[in-house]
C-alpha cells in the first residue's frame, strides 16, 4: 500500500472521526434539535425494519405491539451504529503508522474501544491513537447510560397528563368526548372553571413536549402503556375541546384559557414537526378547507346535543369558526400521526395501514342509565 493510500486513509478516518463525535454531542449533549444524518438514518433503518414486520398485521392492537419495540430499538441501532464508525475511523488513522496492515489496524482499533487489550500497540503514534479509541469507547457508552433517565424521566412526565386524561377524553381520546363526559362528571361543579384548569394544564404541558420532543425524537415514536392512549391524539382532542367550545358555546367558554392551549398546542406540533423533517405552514389561511367533513362536525354536535350539552348556535353557524381554528393545526397533527403510527383515533387522520378510526371506549352501561331517563333515543347514539 503506497504512502498516498495510507494518508488518504488517514485523513478519511480523522473526517469520520470528526462527523460521529458531532452526532453524538449534538444528539446527546446539545440541547435543541441537532441536524444529525447518523441518528436521522438509523432512526429512518428502524423505522423500514419494522414497517416491514407489520405489513402483514392487520389488527392495530398487533401492530402497537410491534411498535412499542421500535423506538427502544432504534437507540441501540444508534448506539451500535457509533460504536461501529468509531471503529473504522480509528482503523482508518492507525493504518499509516501499520506499513497499511489494514487487519492489524481493525485488531488494535477494536481491542482499544472495547478496552479489550489483546492488541497491544508498538510504538508511541499508534499508542495514542489506541488510548484515543479507548477514551472513545468509554465516553459514548457512558453518555448513552446517562442519556436513558433523561429520556424517559420527560416520558414519565409527558405520560402523566395521558393517562389522567382518559377519564375524561376516552381512549383513544377525542374532542367531542372530552366534552360529553365533562357533562356527565361536572354537572353539580363549575364546569368552567375546571375547564380553564384543564387547558392551563394543558398549554403547559404542550410548551414542554415541544421542548423535550424537538430536542429528544425519540419520544415521539416511543408509546404509551396502554395501546390505545397516544400523546399526540391526546394533545389533539385537548386542542379540538376547546375549539368546539369556542365556536358552539361562546358564554361558556373560558375564552383566554382555550385560545392559549390552542396557540401553545400548534405551535408544539409546528416545532415538532419541523424537527422530525415535515413541512408546516406557519400562517395558515382561516378560510383554507380542512380534511374533517362539515357532516363528521355536525354528527358530533348532535351527539353533544343529546346529551344536552349547553350548545348555543348551530352547527352551521359554529362550522366556520370551528374551521378557522382547525386549520392551524389539522394538518400537521395528520402528518405527525401518520409518522408516528399514532392509534386511528376520531378525527385524527389516515395511517400508513388504512383502518377504521376506532371510537373512544365507553362505559356503555353507567351511560345507558344516565341518559335513558332524558333521552330513550340517545342510549342508541352514545352506544353506536
Amino acid at each position: 500500500m503506497s504512502q498516498t493510500v495510507r494518508w488518504s486513509a488517514f485523513a478519511i478516518g480523522l473526517a469520520v472521526l470528526l462527523v460521529t463525535w458531532m452526532s453524538v454531542i449534538g444528539t446527546l449533549i446539545v440541547p435543541r434539535p441537532i441536524n444529525s444524518r447518523i441518528s436521522r438514518y438509523s432512526g429512518i433503518g428502524a423505522t423500514v425494519l419494522f414497517s416491514m414486520i407489520c405489513r402483514p398485521l392487520h389488527r392495530y392492537q398487533a401492530r402497537d405491539r410491534v411498535l412499542a419495540w421500535q423506538a427502544p430499538m432504534s437507540l441501540f441501532l444508534r448506539l451500535v451504529v457509533w460504536v461501529g464508525l468509531f471503529v473504522v475511523s480509528y482503523a482508518l488513522l492507525l493504518v499509516p503508522f501499520l506499513h497499511g496492515h489494514v487487519g492489524q489496524a481493525f485488531s488494535e482499533s477494536g481491542s482499544a474501544l472495547f478496552t479489550l487489550g489483546y492488541a497491544a500497540p508498538d510504538h508511541v503514534a499508534n499508542t495514542t491513537i489506541v488510548y484515543l479509541a479507548a477514551f472513545s469507547g468509554l465516553v459514548v457508552v457512558a453518555l448513552q447510560i446517562g442519556y436513558l433517565p433523561t429520556l424517559y424521566s420527560a416520558f414519565n412526565r409527558r405520560e402523566s397528563e395521558v393517562t389522567l386524561l382518559v377519564s375524561r377524553a376516552g381512549a383513544p381520546a377525542w374532542g367531542p368526548e372530552l366534552l360529553a363526559r365533562t357533562r356527565f362528571g361536572l354537572a353539580s361543579v363549575d364546569g368552567t372553571a375546571e375547564m380553564a384548569e384543564l387547558y392551563r394544564t394543558w398549554e403547559r404541558w404542550a410548551a414542554e413536549v415541544a421542548e423535550s420532543h424537538s430536542t429528544y425524537l425519540t419520544l415521539c415514536w416511543l408509546r404509551s402503556p396502554r395501546e390505545d392512549a397516544n400523546w399526540l391524539i391526546s394533545l389533539l382532542s385537548v386542542m379540538d375541546a376547546a375549539a368546539l367550545q369556542l365556536s358552539l358555546s361562546p358564554s361558556i367558554v373560558p375564552a383566554l384559557r382555550a385560545r392559549l392551549v390552542l396557540r401553545m398546542g400548534f405551535t408544539c406540533l409546528n416545532q415538532i414537526a419541523q424537527a422530525v423533517g415535515i413541512a408546516v405552514v406557519e400562517d395558515a389561511d382561516p378560510d383554507a378547507a380542512i380534511d374533517l367533513t362539515f357532516d363528521q362536525f355536525a354528527g358530533a354536535v348532535e351527539m353533544l346535543q343529546g346529551l344536552h350539552y349547553p350548545v348555543e348556535v348551530s352547527a352551521e353557524q359554529a362550522w366556520p369558526h370551528f374551521r378557522g381554528w382547525r386549520v392551524n393545526y389539522e394538518s400537521v397533527a395528520y402528518a405527525l400521526a401518520r409518522v408516528i403510527d399514532a392509534p386511528p383515533a376520531l378525527w385524527s387522520g389516515p395511517r400508513r395501514w388504512g383502518g377504521e378510526p376506532l371510537p373512544p371506549r365507553r362505559p356503555t352501561n353507567r351511560v345507558a342509565r344516565e341518559t335513558s331517563a332524558d333521552d330513550p333515543q340517545m342510549v342508541r347514539r352514545v352506544k353506536g
